[in-house]
């Protein structure tokens, strides 16, 4: 739900009634993850999508079915092998779909949270006793929560602290408890939404390839930065779309902000002077993504320069150098395009191989991080 909370926090502001459908588990090749939403308000306006439109006519159903009996429940969709065009996901996977009126409690809270950037977890029981669907609680970083999910004290608690776990790491997904709060007991199934700070993407160099590379990255979800030591280049008016542009040394800068393990660094300077002291540097942070553009001799070389500087063949490994995927691309466009691919590919777990003929999966289960403010399950 959090995926359209932008949208969301304006209908609660307006005192709209809405309900919500949200996707709470997957099977096969499923076309969105847990946290995809659809949402329809009292007057038939729809936003969002649990299916890239597969059952998108039917989840809309059961929202308006849910506005008006105030029901929640849980609904399953699948291939359907007698009629392709009947109510079923055609890629063949599964889908259950949980749909909710939201009518105050913590909604207002987790959806304001989320607009903002403000990092929370919304956590729904989305399997288990009929009177316990769809409560929720809104966990903070610090462990602190609204709501209340049961009649057993503990089990708040409980929950709390399994979503405040899964908010650090920036996912979202399911996980099971008992109704009283412990491992035993009846089992309860909760969808914890994470709500976290777009990931960073810094740009290091000031250049051509930049500006594409800065509009991809947006369009990918990221905090976008650019560095460059030349004020004459690292302008406002070169990159309208970057959110941060700095002016200071790569390596110095580098040094001096922060970073985390969504963080992707672009180094697009190709320039010794430049690429040595920040790679040297970047190689030993625990970052998602490490590229550096040039060509194979300029790659051969820079090694050798990080060689002599102290950089280990283990850190070596962890450059992706040439930069990018190999898609022959020749313009700042089709080149960023490589880039991109090559952070998505990384972060999803893909080969980069082309699926015609491939017998690999479309999607993967590997580790998914946010694209803007929804976190991963991964």
């Amino acid at each position: 739900m959090l995926d359209i909370a932008e949208e969301l926090n304006r209908w609660v502001e307006q005192g709209r009634d809405f309900a919500v459908a949200t996707v709470v588990a997957v099977g096969g090749s499923a076309p969105r993850q847990p946290g995809a939403a659809l949402a329809v308000d009292s007057e038939g306006t729809a936003i969002g999508s649990v299916s890239g439109g597969c059952v998108e006519g039917a989840v809309y159903d059961l929202c308006t079915q849910a506005l008006e009996d105030g029901r929640t429940v849980v609904e399953r969709f699948g291939y359907s092998d007698e009629d392709a065009f009947a109510v079923g996901l055609t890629c063949g996977g599964i889908i259950d779909i949980l749909v909710t009126p939201v009518r105050g409690g913590v909604f207002p809270a987790a959806l304001t949270a989320a607009s903002t950037g403000e990092a929370a977890a919304l956590t729904r029981i989305v399997a288990g006793p009929e009177d316990l669907m769809g409560r929720a609680l809104l966990v903070r970083p610090d462990g602190s929560y609204e709501g209340k999910l049961g009649g057993h004290p503990e089990l708040d608690r409980t929950a709390a602290g399994e979503a405040r776990a899964m908010l650090d790491a920036g996912r979202t997904g399911t996980v099971e408890i008992g109704e009283d709060g412990s491992r035993c007991g009846q089992p309860l199934t909760l969808l914890v939404e994470s709500s976290v700070p777009a990931p960073r993407m810094i740009v290091f160099g000031a250049i051509d390839f930049a500006a594409a590379l800065v509009r991809v990255g947006k369009f990918l979800g990221y905090h976008v930065t650019v560095c460059d030591a030349r004020p004459v280049f690292a302008t406002p008016a070169r990159f309208p779309e970057a959110d941060d542009i700095v002016v200071e040394w790569p390596h110095r800068y580098l040094e001096s902000t922060e970073t985390d393990g969504r963080t992707v660094l672009c180094v697009l300077t190709h320039d010794a002077k430049f690429d040595v002291p920040l790679l040297k540097a970047a190689l030993k942070l625990p970052v998602a993504y490490v590229g550096a553009m040039g060509s194979r001799r300029t790659h051969q070389d820079r090694n050798k320069r990080l060689r002599e500087v102290g950089v280990t063949e283990l850190e070596l490994t962890r450059l992706r150098s040439p930069i990018g995927l190999d898609l022959g691309a020749r313009t700042p466009e089709e080149t960023a395009l490589s880039i991109g691919a090559e952070i998505v590919a990384n972060r999803r777990g893909g080969s980069g191989r082309s699926l015609t003929g491939a017998h690999t999966p479309i999607h993967h289960d590997g580790p998914r991080e946010p694209a803007g403010r929804i976190g991963s399950v991964a």
